[in-house]
């Protein structure tokens, strides 16, 4: 009877600590997807919520379609210019207009590779009109690595476009 119970707690623990049944399906940070299905192009990696590269606009043209909206659902597509590099919760997509658009990532729910940079990425998500805190502004930087003289000269909030993404594609 001893030996029954304790296999029967044995086989509980197992289950519960992830022995039991598992899902075969590969988790949504590390999946690998290949958006065009042919076999000529890299595999791409999702990140965050599944999403899919059709209908992705280029973060060119997200000022206009913007106007005056303080907020906008949206997907775009741009190149990665600069990721955190403590550790990949945020990035920066380059503009043509010169000025790179922040991205950060719902809930905290993923974080990009720190070497990203250079990439192109696919987001998902709502570009808003924000104004950035100086506090915010200098962990930014901190985070970019930059010195200690530029995070001081950091002195007033910063009135940006940013975007918050729930699923990003990278190419």
């Amino acid at each position: 009877m001893k030996k029954l119970l304790a296999v029967a707690v044995l086989a509980t623990s197992l289950y519960a600590c992830g022995g039991g049944s598992k899902s075969n399906a590969p988790a949504a940070d590390s999946l690998q997807v290949n958006p065009n299905a042919d076999s000529t192009t890299a595999t791409a990696e999702m990140y965050g919520e599944a999403i899919t590269p059709d209908s992705a606009i280029a973060i060119g043209e997200l000022a206009a379609l913007m106007g005056d909206k303080k907020e906008l659902a949206v997907k775009l597509t741009g190149e990665i210019s600069a990721v955190c590099q403590k550790k990949g919760c945020w990035m920066e997509i380059k503009n043509p207009n010169g000025v790179a658009m922040r991205v950060t990532f719902k809930d905290y729910g993923f974080f990009m590779p720190k070497d990203a940079s250079g990439r192109t990425a696919i987001m998902q998500g709502v570009a808003k009109v924000e104004e950035t805190s100086i506090a915010d502004l200098k962990e930014y930087a901190k985070d970019a690595g930059d010195n200690k003289a530029a995070i001081d000269a950091i002195k007033e909030t910063k009135k940006e476009l940013v975007f918050e993404a729930n699923g990003v594609i990278l190419n």
